[in-house]
């Protein structure tokens, strides 16, 4: 009986040395241990040393490195040859840069506990299926790494199948997704369709819904009801554009609820974005009319008059002298008056 117990603290003695060998190493390599201390560690520091040593080589530094210890210590926990090794493998079989790997791990440090044949290879495999270049699998990746861990059947192929039955065919799909992976995040039923309701509340036309998501991706994302609804009051009150004039600005330039204050300055002509004002009036008189039609009545306008009285041009029958200004004419006087 002695003898047991006497083993029992020999047992504890050592692995309380081990232990602190093992935490004067992850302080030699700038990882605090006493954020470790409910983490039960490897039994010795060669174990130690063997995963440290892999998770390196993929940080350019041992600063980043730490910070993935203390956001995911059970790395360190992590068998080497099931887990660690393999996912590493994966990253750079779907051409994730190898300096990348590090940052795509920091991000989601859960792939660590995924099985490659299970959702990472799937979600991979679905998305080539609807046409994403595969050369493009890494990049996106790197973007937004949440994609290895999507399951198809309840995430990825919802939304695609929704946006289908909007108008968007798969292969342009696959190219907002290889530009912008972070759109498979969003959610289907809290973001995706409400804000495709709200365009429709708004005036959008169902016919062009396919067209404004093309254009503006993010739009599926924003929190739509609010923006819309402070820009239409904008519009209302700046430009005197009613809302169904607005939804046809929408549908033509949907990036404008995007916002103006994006690291640029703020320049403002009597309350009209700078950036924003000469495109404006190019799409509101296109709304009705060609813009190219809208400049000829223009000069033709101009031409007829001379301080001798009316001169008659080639050309100036474009517009009849009893016409009436135009409601297209109105608006364009009031935006350029602003």
């Amino acid at each position: 009986m002695p003898s047991v117990t006497w083993g029992v603290i020999q047992g504890r003695k050592e692995k309380l040395v081990s232990r602190v060998i093992i935490c004067d190493y992850l302080k030699s390599i700038g990882i605090v241990p006493d954020e470790l201390e409910e983490l039960e560690l490897p039994s010795t520091v060669d174990v130690m040393r063997e995963r440290v040593e892999l998770l390196r080589k993929n940080w350019n530094s041992r600063a980043r490195m730490g910070e993935f210890v203390k956001n995911y210590p059970q790395c360190l926990h992590t068998s080497v040859v099931v887990e660690l090794v393999p996912v590493v493998r994966f990253l750079r079989g779907l051409d994730v840069e190898k300096q990348d790997i590090g940052y795509v791990l920091m991000k989601y440090p859960e792939l660590l506990g995924f099985k490659l044949e299970g959702t990472m290879s799937t979600s991979v495999a679905y998305l080539i299926s609807i046409g994403v270049n595969p050369r493009d699998i890494g990049p996106m990746v790197t973007q937004y790494p949440y994609i290895l861990g999507m399951r198809v059947g309840t995430m990825i192929k919802p939304l695609v199948d929704y946006l289908v039955s909007l108008g968007l065919p798969k292969k342009i799909l696959a190219r907002m997704f290889e530009k912008r992976a972070y759109i498979l995040g969003y959610d289907l039923k809290e973001t995706v369709k409400p804000n495709v309701d709200c365009l429709i509340s708004f005036g959008i036309r169902k016919e062009v819904i396919a067209s404004v998501i093309a254009q503006y991706p993010q739009i599926l994302g924003l929190p739509l009801k609010a923006k819309l609804s402070s820009q239409q009051y904008f519009f209302n009150l700046k430009l005197k554009i009613d809302p169904d004039g607005f939804a046809r600005v929408i549908e033509r330039m949907p990036q404008i609820n995007h916002g103006s204050n994006h690291g640029t300055r703020d320049y403002r002509v009597r309350g009209l974005d700078v950036r924003w004002r000469g495109f404006l009036i190019v799409v509101i008189i296109g709304l009705k009319k060609d813009f190219k039609v809208h400049i000829l009545r223009q000069r033709a306008l101009v031409r007829r008059f001379s301080m001798g009285g009316k001169l008659q041009l080639p050309g100036a029958d474009i517009v009849s002298e009893e016409e009436d200004e135009s409601d297209d004419e109105i608006l364009y006087r009031r935006t350029v008056s602003l």
